[in-house]
Protein backbone atom coordinates (compact mmCIF):
# COMPACT_ATOMS: atom_id res chain seq x y z
CA UNK A 1 0.00 0.00 0.00
CA UNK A 2 1.37 3.44 -0.96
CA UNK A 3 2.12 6.26 1.48
CA UNK A 4 -0.96 8.27 0.46
CA UNK A 5 -3.20 5.19 0.56
CA UNK A 6 -2.13 4.40 4.12
CA UNK A 7 -2.70 8.01 5.17
CA UNK A 8 -6.18 8.04 3.62
CA UNK A 9 -7.01 4.65 5.09
CA UNK A 10 -6.04 5.89 8.56
CA UNK A 11 -8.09 9.04 7.99
CA UNK A 12 -11.30 7.12 7.32
CA UNK A 13 -11.15 5.70 10.84
CA UNK A 14 -9.77 8.69 12.75
CA UNK A 15 -10.78 11.96 11.07
CA UNK A 16 -11.97 14.75 13.32
CA UNK A 17 -15.50 16.07 12.97
CA UNK A 18 -14.78 19.76 12.39
CA UNK A 19 -17.54 22.22 11.40
CA UNK A 20 -15.60 23.80 8.50
CA UNK A 21 -15.27 20.37 6.89
CA UNK A 22 -19.01 20.29 6.30
CA UNK A 23 -18.85 22.86 3.51
CA UNK A 24 -17.14 23.59 0.20
CA UNK A 25 -17.77 27.32 0.62
CA UNK A 26 -14.33 28.95 0.13
CA UNK A 27 -15.26 31.92 2.32
CA UNK A 28 -16.09 29.66 5.28
CA UNK A 29 -12.93 27.60 4.69
CA UNK A 30 -10.88 30.81 4.53
CA UNK A 31 -12.37 31.98 7.83
CA UNK A 32 -11.43 28.73 9.54
CA UNK A 33 -7.92 28.60 8.12
CA UNK A 34 -7.01 32.15 9.16
CA UNK A 35 -8.50 31.70 12.63
CA UNK A 36 -6.59 28.45 13.14
CA UNK A 37 -3.21 29.94 12.23
CA UNK A 38 -1.16 29.99 15.46
CA UNK A 39 -4.27 28.71 17.25
CA UNK A 40 -5.30 25.30 18.57
CA UNK A 41 -8.51 23.83 17.17
CA UNK A 42 -10.12 23.78 20.63
CA UNK A 43 -9.44 27.48 21.11
CA UNK A 44 -10.29 28.55 17.58
CA UNK A 45 -13.62 26.74 17.13
CA UNK A 46 -15.73 29.14 19.28
CA UNK A 47 -14.25 32.08 17.37
CA UNK A 48 -15.12 30.39 14.08
CA UNK A 49 -18.76 30.11 15.11
CA UNK A 50 -18.85 33.76 16.29
CA UNK A 51 -17.48 35.03 12.98
CA UNK A 52 -19.79 32.89 10.86
CA UNK A 53 -22.79 34.11 12.84
CA UNK A 54 -21.75 37.77 12.69
CA UNK A 55 -20.46 37.73 9.11
CA UNK A 56 -22.11 34.86 7.18
CA UNK A 57 -20.65 36.03 3.86
CA UNK A 58 -17.64 37.95 2.61
CA UNK A 59 -19.71 41.01 1.67
CA UNK A 60 -20.83 41.52 5.26
CA UNK A 61 -17.29 40.94 6.48
CA UNK A 62 -15.96 43.58 4.10
CA UNK A 63 -18.58 46.09 5.24
CA UNK A 64 -17.79 45.62 8.94
CA UNK A 65 -16.00 48.19 11.07
CA UNK A 66 -12.43 47.14 11.89
CA UNK A 67 -13.09 47.79 15.57
CA UNK A 68 -15.92 45.22 15.56
CA UNK A 69 -13.72 42.63 13.87
CA UNK A 70 -10.95 43.21 16.42
CA UNK A 71 -13.46 42.95 19.26
CA UNK A 72 -14.63 39.53 18.00
CA UNK A 73 -10.99 38.52 17.53
CA UNK A 74 -10.09 39.52 21.09
CA UNK A 75 -8.06 36.80 22.81
CA UNK A 76 -6.70 35.13 19.67
CA UNK A 77 -3.58 37.28 19.43
CA UNK A 78 -1.63 38.11 16.26
CA UNK A 79 -4.13 40.86 15.45
CA UNK A 80 -2.54 41.51 12.07
CA UNK A 81 -4.38 38.36 10.96
CA UNK A 82 -7.73 40.02 11.66
CA UNK A 83 -6.71 43.23 9.90
CA UNK A 84 -5.51 41.30 6.86
CA UNK A 85 -8.80 39.39 6.81
CA UNK A 86 -10.66 42.68 6.58
CA UNK A 87 -8.41 43.86 3.74
CA UNK A 88 -8.82 40.54 1.94
CA UNK A 89 -12.61 40.64 2.25
CA UNK A 90 -12.69 44.14 0.76
CA UNK A 91 -10.45 42.97 -2.08
CA UNK A 92 -12.77 40.04 -2.83
CA UNK A 93 -15.72 42.44 -3.01
CA UNK A 94 -13.84 44.95 -5.16
CA UNK A 95 -12.06 42.58 -7.56
CA UNK A 96 -14.29 39.51 -7.61
CA UNK A 97 -17.73 41.04 -7.04
CA UNK A 98 -18.01 39.26 -3.69
CA UNK A 99 -17.38 35.79 -5.14
CA UNK A 100 -14.59 34.27 -3.10
CA UNK A 101 -11.84 32.94 -5.43
CA UNK A 102 -10.73 29.32 -5.40
CA UNK A 103 -7.80 29.39 -7.81
CA UNK A 104 -4.43 29.17 -6.13
CA UNK A 105 -2.88 32.21 -7.83
CA UNK A 106 -5.88 34.42 -7.08
CA UNK A 107 -5.94 33.30 -3.47
CA UNK A 108 -2.24 34.12 -3.09
CA UNK A 109 -2.98 37.73 -4.07
CA UNK A 110 -5.21 38.23 -1.01
CA UNK A 111 -3.67 39.91 2.07
CA UNK A 112 -2.77 37.38 4.74
CA UNK A 113 -3.08 34.37 2.42
CA UNK A 114 0.18 32.49 1.98
CA UNK A 115 1.05 29.29 0.15
CA UNK A 116 -0.38 27.00 2.83
CA UNK A 117 -3.72 28.82 3.12
CA UNK A 118 -4.09 29.14 -0.66
CA UNK A 119 -3.44 25.40 -1.09
CA UNK A 120 -5.90 24.56 1.68
CA UNK A 121 -8.75 26.65 0.25
CA UNK A 122 -8.14 25.54 -3.35
CA UNK A 123 -8.00 21.85 -2.44
CA UNK A 124 -10.79 21.80 0.14
CA UNK A 125 -13.24 23.91 -1.88
CA UNK A 126 -12.55 22.72 -5.44
CA UNK A 127 -10.24 19.68 -5.06
CA UNK A 128 -7.44 21.50 -6.90
CA UNK A 129 -4.14 19.56 -6.67
CA UNK A 130 -2.11 21.74 -4.32
CA UNK A 131 -0.32 20.20 -1.33
CA UNK A 132 -0.62 21.90 2.06
CA UNK A 133 2.50 22.28 4.13
CA UNK A 134 1.91 23.19 7.76
CA UNK A 135 3.64 22.12 10.98
CA UNK A 136 1.86 18.79 11.04
CA UNK A 137 2.82 17.94 7.46
CA UNK A 138 6.42 19.03 8.01
CA UNK A 139 6.63 16.67 10.98
CA UNK A 140 5.17 13.65 9.21
CA UNK A 141 7.39 14.03 6.15
CA UNK A 142 10.52 14.81 8.16
CA UNK A 143 10.14 11.72 10.33
CA UNK A 144 8.98 9.33 7.64
CA UNK A 145 11.83 10.18 5.27
CA UNK A 146 14.38 10.95 8.00
CA UNK A 147 15.06 14.48 6.72
CA UNK A 148 17.35 16.51 8.97
CA UNK A 149 17.33 19.73 6.92
CA UNK A 150 15.72 22.42 9.14
CA UNK A 151 12.14 23.02 8.08
CA UNK A 152 12.53 26.81 8.36
CA UNK A 153 15.72 27.06 6.30
CA UNK A 154 15.55 28.18 2.66
CA UNK A 155 16.80 24.80 1.47
CA UNK A 156 14.42 23.01 3.81
CA UNK A 157 11.36 24.88 2.59
CA UNK A 158 12.20 24.04 -1.03
CA UNK A 159 12.90 20.40 -0.20
CA UNK A 160 9.71 19.86 1.78
CA UNK A 161 7.58 21.77 -0.71
CA UNK A 162 8.81 19.53 -3.52
CA UNK A 163 8.32 16.39 -1.42
CA UNK A 164 4.82 17.38 -0.30
CA UNK A 165 3.83 17.90 -3.93
CA UNK A 166 5.29 14.51 -4.95
CA UNK A 167 3.39 12.69 -2.20
CA UNK A 168 0.05 14.42 -2.92
CA UNK A 169 -2.80 12.13 -3.93
CA UNK A 170 -3.94 13.92 -7.08
CA UNK A 171 -7.23 12.07 -7.27
CA UNK A 172 -8.26 13.16 -3.77
CA UNK A 173 -6.10 16.22 -2.93
CA UNK A 174 -8.57 17.84 -0.55
CA UNK A 175 -9.17 14.71 1.48
CA UNK A 176 -5.47 13.80 1.43
CA UNK A 177 -4.48 17.26 2.73
CA UNK A 178 -7.00 16.98 5.56
CA UNK A 179 -5.71 13.50 6.31
CA UNK A 180 -2.09 14.63 6.50
CA UNK A 181 -2.94 17.41 8.93
CA UNK A 182 -5.02 15.14 11.15
CA UNK A 183 -2.35 12.43 11.04
CA UNK A 184 0.27 14.91 12.26
CA UNK A 185 -2.01 16.35 14.93
CA UNK A 186 -3.34 13.04 16.28
CA UNK A 187 -0.90 10.24 15.41
CA UNK A 188 2.53 11.68 14.57
CA UNK A 189 2.34 14.14 17.47
CA UNK A 190 5.18 16.50 18.42
CA UNK A 191 5.85 14.70 21.69
CA UNK A 192 5.57 11.03 22.57
CA UNK A 193 3.89 9.73 19.40
CA UNK A 194 2.55 6.18 19.78
CA UNK A 195 4.60 4.57 17.03
CA UNK A 196 3.41 1.08 17.98
CA UNK A 197 0.06 1.72 16.28
CA UNK A 198 1.32 3.90 13.41
CA UNK A 199 0.51 2.58 9.91
CA UNK A 200 3.72 4.15 8.58
CA UNK A 201 6.13 2.65 11.11
CA UNK A 202 7.39 -0.16 8.82
CA UNK A 203 9.00 2.35 6.45
CA UNK A 204 9.51 5.27 8.83
CA UNK A 205 13.17 6.30 9.09
CA UNK A 206 12.69 8.15 12.39
CA UNK A 207 11.09 5.06 13.96
CA UNK A 208 13.86 2.79 12.69
CA UNK A 209 16.62 5.07 14.00
CA UNK A 210 14.88 6.33 17.13
CA UNK A 211 14.82 9.93 15.88
CA UNK A 212 11.19 10.78 16.67
CA UNK A 213 12.22 13.24 19.38
CA UNK A 214 14.79 14.97 17.17
CA UNK A 215 12.79 15.46 13.98
CA UNK A 216 11.81 17.78 12.51
CA UNK A 217 14.75 20.12 13.01
CA UNK A 218 14.33 23.87 13.12
CA UNK A 219 16.73 26.80 13.08
CA UNK A 220 16.60 28.88 16.25
CA UNK A 221 14.83 32.19 15.87
CA UNK A 222 16.06 35.53 17.10
CA UNK A 223 16.15 36.06 20.85
CA UNK A 224 13.07 37.60 22.45
CA UNK A 225 13.43 41.06 23.98
CA UNK A 226 11.99 42.07 27.33
CA UNK A 227 9.68 45.07 27.70
CA UNK A 228 8.25 46.61 30.87
CA UNK A 229 4.78 48.15 30.89
CA UNK A 230 3.13 50.06 33.76
CA UNK A 231 -0.66 50.39 33.43
CA UNK A 232 -2.67 52.97 35.37
CA UNK A 233 -6.36 52.75 36.32
CA UNK A 234 -8.06 56.13 36.66
CA UNK A 235 -11.76 55.82 37.56
CA UNK A 236 -14.37 58.60 37.72
CA UNK A 237 -18.16 58.45 38.02
CA UNK A 238 -18.45 54.83 36.90
CA UNK A 239 -16.06 55.33 34.01
CA UNK A 240 -12.40 54.53 33.46
CA UNK A 241 -9.67 56.17 31.41
CA UNK A 242 -8.61 54.26 28.28
CA UNK A 243 -6.15 54.84 25.45
CA UNK A 244 -5.57 53.26 22.04
CA UNK A 245 -2.28 51.70 20.99
CA UNK A 246 -0.39 53.67 18.32
CA UNK A 247 0.56 52.48 14.86
CA UNK A 248 3.89 50.73 14.39
CA UNK A 249 3.94 48.64 17.57
CA UNK A 250 2.19 45.60 18.99
CA UNK A 251 -1.60 45.70 19.38
CA UNK A 252 -2.14 48.62 16.96
CA UNK A 253 -5.38 50.55 17.70
CA UNK A 254 -6.46 48.19 20.48
CA UNK A 255 -7.67 49.69 23.75
CA UNK A 256 -5.75 49.56 27.01
CA UNK A 257 -5.31 51.62 30.16
CA UNK A 258 -2.88 54.56 30.09
CA UNK A 259 0.62 53.10 30.11
CA UNK A 260 4.27 54.00 30.58
CA UNK A 261 7.05 51.80 29.26
CA UNK A 262 10.35 51.74 31.16
CA UNK A 263 13.69 50.06 30.51
CA UNK A 264 13.27 47.88 33.60
CA UNK A 265 10.51 46.98 36.04
CA UNK A 266 10.69 49.91 38.45
CA UNK A 267 9.72 49.81 42.09
CA UNK A 268 6.73 51.84 43.25
CA UNK A 269 8.93 54.65 44.58
CA UNK A 270 11.14 54.70 41.46
CA UNK A 271 8.12 54.87 39.17
CA UNK A 272 6.38 57.60 41.15
CA UNK A 273 9.57 59.68 41.26
CA UNK A 274 10.35 59.29 37.55
CA UNK A 275 10.12 62.33 35.27
CA UNK A 276 7.94 60.42 32.76
CA UNK A 277 5.35 59.66 35.44
CA UNK A 278 5.35 63.12 37.01
CA UNK A 279 5.08 64.88 33.63
CA UNK A 280 1.77 63.12 33.01
CA UNK A 281 0.31 62.31 36.42
CA UNK A 282 1.93 64.91 38.66
CA UNK A 283 1.47 64.08 42.35
CA UNK A 284 -1.05 61.30 41.76
CA UNK A 285 -0.99 58.47 44.26
CA UNK A 286 -0.16 54.93 43.14
CA UNK A 287 -1.68 51.78 44.61
CA UNK A 288 -0.28 48.53 43.12
CA UNK A 289 -2.78 45.91 41.96
CA UNK A 290 -1.54 42.31 41.82
CA UNK A 291 2.05 41.39 41.05
CA UNK A 292 3.98 41.57 37.81
CA UNK A 293 2.24 39.80 34.92
CA UNK A 294 4.26 38.14 32.14
CA UNK A 295 2.76 38.06 28.65
CA UNK A 296 4.67 36.27 25.90
CA UNK A 297 4.48 37.42 22.28
CA UNK A 298 6.53 36.28 19.32
CA UNK A 299 10.01 37.71 19.98
CA UNK A 300 8.78 39.81 22.90
CA UNK A 301 8.22 39.20 26.60
CA UNK A 302 5.94 41.79 28.16
CA UNK A 303 6.26 42.31 31.92
CA UNK A 304 3.28 44.34 33.08
CA UNK A 305 2.11 45.77 36.35
CA UNK A 306 -1.19 47.49 37.12
CA UNK A 307 -1.73 50.41 39.50
CA UNK A 308 -4.76 52.31 40.72
CA UNK A 309 -4.40 56.09 40.51
CA UNK A 310 -5.60 58.42 43.24
CA UNK A 311 -5.61 62.22 43.53
CA UNK A 312 -5.37 62.72 39.78
CA UNK A 313 -5.68 65.92 37.78
CA UNK A 314 -9.22 66.28 36.44
CA UNK A 315 -7.83 67.48 33.08
CA UNK A 316 -5.57 64.48 32.59
CA UNK A 317 -7.69 63.07 29.76
CA UNK A 318 -7.44 66.32 27.80
CA UNK A 319 -3.68 66.51 28.26
CA UNK A 320 -3.05 63.03 26.91
CA UNK A 321 -5.83 62.50 24.34
CA UNK A 322 -7.31 59.72 26.45
CA UNK A 323 -11.02 59.21 27.04
CA UNK A 324 -13.26 57.94 29.81
CA UNK A 325 -15.45 54.94 29.03
CA UNK A 326 -18.25 53.59 31.18
CA UNK A 327 -17.21 50.42 33.00
CA UNK A 328 -20.39 48.72 31.78
CA UNK A 329 -19.27 49.29 28.17
CA UNK A 330 -15.71 47.93 28.47
CA UNK A 331 -16.71 44.67 26.79
CA UNK A 332 -17.57 46.66 23.65
CA UNK A 333 -13.99 47.89 23.24
CA UNK A 334 -11.48 45.80 21.32
CA UNK A 335 -8.75 45.04 23.86
CA UNK A 336 -5.63 42.89 23.65
CA UNK A 337 -5.36 39.74 25.76
CA UNK A 338 -3.26 41.26 28.53
CA UNK A 339 -5.91 43.91 29.20
CA UNK A 340 -9.00 41.77 28.62
CA UNK A 341 -7.71 39.14 31.07
CA UNK A 342 -7.10 41.81 33.70
CA UNK A 343 -10.57 43.30 33.18
CA UNK A 344 -12.14 39.86 33.68
CA UNK A 345 -10.23 39.41 36.96
CA UNK A 346 -10.59 42.88 38.37
CA UNK A 347 -14.04 44.15 37.40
Amino acid sequence: MSFSARILDWYQDHKRALPWRETKNPYIIWLSEIILQQTRVEQGTPYFFKFVEEYPNVTKFAAAEEENILRLWQGLGYYSRARNMHKAAKQVVDLYAGVFPTHYSELLSLPGVGEYTAAAIASFAENHPHAVLDGNVFRVLSRYFGIEEPINSTAGKKLFSKLADEMLDREHPGEYNQAMMDFGAMQCKPKNPDCSICPLRVDCVAFAKGLQGELPKKLKGKKSRDRYFHYFLAERDGAILMSQRPEGDVWTNLFEFPMLETSAMLSLDELQASTAFRDIFGDAQLIPIEGVQKHVLSHQNIYARFYKLGNIDTDIAKKSNWNYYLLENLDKLAKHKLISSFVERYF
